[in-house]
């Protein structure tokens, strides 16, 4: 249970990211757009396996 502590809020952090960048910079430019959320999401998975992945 200690571990979905830290997923759910970490999950929803990292959704909240890609919309609030998705809806101000990046409305209407598909290409980037898709890059960008690529980048997020790999950016959240290496931060969370070297700081979150040893618990």
């Amino acid at each position: 249970m200690g571990k979905n502590k830290v997923k759910i809020p970490y999950v929803l952090a990292m959704v909240a990211t890609v919309v609030i960048v998705d809806v101000l910079f990046l409305r209407h430019h598909f290409w980037e757009r898709l890059l960008s959320n690529i980048g997020i999401v790999v950016v959240y998975i290496g931060f969370y396996l070297i700081f979150l992945g040893r618990r």
